[in-house]
């Protein structure tokens, strides 16, 4: 957490804010993230604002600042500043970006140039995926959690399109047939899209938060994520928890197969 959706939704609410404004001063609160803002110059306009799998892009003049939330980061919007750890602000003449994280795991990098190692986002053009399938014996649930294969897709959303798909997350890549694949590549975005329309999703912790502070909405309409135990809303089989390349994941084992 965040995945695309909340990366996703927190672009497009900074996005009117800051895109073409003038970045004024950066605050660091936390001495950890003083080395990776070396090199950068206020003030600076923000010519884009934009998402590449998990990362979130300020794209400065010149230069990119480079921001990944991970498990416990919030970039909150705001004049006054909000309550919790606060590890860096943004400050801008009409308002503040600040960057929230109690557990200190969220990373902020000023470079020159994005370069990634990313695969392919999860809402263009998916014609390539059943040959990158075809080449891979991970299982699928792995696979889509691999950030060099497709990028943006994580824990949650990972079970929720293999739910989506009926397909169970241990088989390896290569096994699903041309038809699984189709349906695989219509869940896909099918999903995130959804997810984006939601608000991204808010668990128990209460970590993701919208810029604004409002909780997301989409946790409301999982259907197999942190469910285990629980009836599958198809077929009222209980939902299985299994560990799949290191992760917790989610299936319904007769709707799944």
């Amino acid at each position: 957490m965040p995945e695309l959706p909340e990366v996703e939704t927190i672009v497009r609410a900074l996005r009117p804010r800051v895109q073409g404004r003038r970045l004024l001063g950066v605050d660091v609160l936390d001495p950890v993230l003083i080395p990776g803002l070396d090199g950068l110059s206020i003030p600076s306009r923000v010519r884009k604002t934009s998402r590449r799998g998990k990362y979130i892009l300020l794209e400065l003049e010149p230069g990119v600042l480079l921001v990944h939330l991970r498990m416990s980061g919030r970039l909150l919007w705001g004049k006054t500043p909000p309550e919790g750890r606060i590890r860096l602000v943004l400050r801008f003449a009409h308002g503040n970006v600040y960057l929230v994280d109690q557990r200190r795991l969220a990373q902020v990098k000023y470079l020159p140039r994005f370069e990634d190692g990313l695969g392919p986002e999860p809402l263009g053009d998916l014609s390539w995926l059943p040959q990158a399938l075809a080449r891979s014996r991970m299982p699928i649930k792995g696979w889509l959690l691999d950030q060099r294969k497709i990028a943006g897709i994580g824990n949650i959303y990972a079970s929720e399109i293999l739910f989506r798909a009926g397909i169970d997350p241990h088989r390896p890549a290569n096994s699903l047939t041309p038809k699984e694949v189709g349906v695989l590549a219509r869940a896909i975005p099918k999903v995130l899209t959804e997810a984006i329309a939601g608000k991204g999703t808010t668990l128990a912790d209460s970590e993701y938060r919208q810029p604004t502070g409002e909780l997301g909405g989409f946790q409301l309409r999982l259907s197999v994520y942190g469910r285990a135990g629980k009836p599958c809303p198809v077929c009222q089989t209980p939902i299985r928890r299994a560990k799949i390349s290191g992760r917790s994941t989610y299936f319904c084992p007769s709707c799944q197969t």
